[in-house]
């Protein structure tokens, strides 16, 4: 980590793309249970669906994220177990980003079907805890009044 204090505008594009990416792929879940079932009963080959693009998409924007937020990325706000929490909810985050996609390749693209219902699973753990995250930066932003959100609003 470095000493910055803000994100720069390709970290906050990433952000956003990376939500909207696992909104998107969340929202077209369905679309894929039946396209799983049609593979199934055919024997046919996988083939792109909205929701593993998306997917797939989400595993390299945080690839990326990841890289970038290494070379540069402030600290965590707050202090003792604020600051800890903050840590521990963003490796959280980071990992089911991965985790999810990499399970949904493996369950539709490899074939590793028994994985299926882990990967949905997972797939509603990160849904809350992208809300919890949500949630803690409103917090932040109308409750602190501390400039979190804000600074994955406005470059620094």
């Amino acid at each position: 980590m470095s000493t910055t204090t803000g994100y720069s505008r390709s970290q906050i594009a990433l952000h956003w793309l990376t939500a909207i990416g696992v909104v998107i792929a969340f929202l077209s879940h369905e679309g894929m249970e039946d396209a799983f079932e049609t593979l199934r009963d055919t024997g046919g080959s996988p083939h792109p669906t909205i929701h593993s693009v998306a997917g797939i998409t989400v595993f390299w924007l945080v690839l990326i994220r990841l890289w970038l937020r290494r070379r540069n990325a402030p600290e965590p706000e707050g202090e003792g177990l604020a600051q800890t929490a903050a840590i521990w909810g963003h490796r959280l985050l980071y990992l089911l980003l991965l985790a999810v996609p990499l399970g949904g390749f493996l369950t539709w693209i490899v074939g590793i079907h028994a994985l299926d219902d882990l990967h949905g699973s997972a797939g509603q753990a990160l849904m809350v805890v992208a809300l919890g995250h949500a949630l803690m930066a409103f917090y932040h932003h109308y409750v602190k009044k501390d400039g979190t959100l804000r600074r994955m609003i406005k470059p620094q």
